[in-house]
């Protein structure tokens, strides 16, 4: 009788242990929490990058712009640089906002929708400048340019009479302005591409976060445990 009244006693504390572990007891939950990087936290990092790339993208932009106000729209790429600096600054919102398991609330719930909204149009600009900027680097690479009444006027080839003249107002050497395109396309494609890459991270993160997990390592888990306690019977 004492055999069984021990055992009895060993399950009811083995029980119990186990219920404490499922429920997680909060000293321990404050010990990992002190042993994780505030910095780490997940909007955090790609907020910061997409902050400075977005200020980087837009400063160069308008830079472009004002090297010739012939320039179109789509070879000064500032817009692709603001709708990134708007995605950071969701993402310091959502920072911000307390987090509560499977999204009770609705406001962490508008906020974290419209990051990942943001984030997917961030990546399309971002895709959109690259393209437009790898163009007109291209074409840049055939162009003979001549400086004709304070405008640089380029053409692809110079033999075809009927060809495409592309002209530059307000450059009164082609020469500068031709090598500071150059380089300022090539700046663009470069945090573009940097942009688009974190843009697409941060999408990702947030349907990894969303999801947890991929639906082939939930269909096969159960299925090993089950496989596992057959052994055991």
């Amino acid at each position: 009788e004492k055999s069984t009244d021990s055992s009895k006693t060993q399950e009811s504390a083995m029980k119990k242990k186990k219920q404490k572990k499922t429920k997680g007891d909060p000293k321990t939950g404050q010990e990992e929490e002190s042993h994780t990087c505030w910095g780490c936290r997940f909007p955090l990092l790609f907020a910061l990058l997409q902050l400075a790339l977005g200020i980087s993208v837009t400063v160069l932009g308008f830079l472009m712009a004002g090297i010739s106000s012939s320039l179109l729209v789509r070879d000064t790429p500032y817009w692709a640089g603001i709708i990134v600096c708007v995605v950071s600054l969701v993402g310091f919102v959502m920072l911000c906002i307390s987090y509560q398991p499977d999204e009770k609330t609705c406001v962490q719930f508008t906020v974290k929708l419209m990051y990942f909204l943001l984030s997917a149009l961030g990546l399309v600009a971002c895709v959109l400048a690259v393209a437009f900027a790898a163009h007109h680097y291209l074409q840049m690479t055939k162009f003979t340019c001549d400086t004709i009444l304070e405008s640089c006027q380029c053409k692809l080839d110079t033999a075809d009479p009927l060809g495409r003249t592309f002209v530059y107002q307000d450059a009164a050497d082609c020469g500068s302005l031709t090598s500071m395109l150059n380089l300022y396309l090539l700046l663009q494609m470069v945090l573009n591409l940097i942009a688009a890459l974190v843009c697409l991270s941060a999408c990702f993160v947030m349907w990894k976060h969303r999801y947890q997990v991929f639906y082939v390592g939930v269909r096969f888990y159960p299925l090993t445990a089950t496989e596992g306690q057959q052994q055991k019977v």
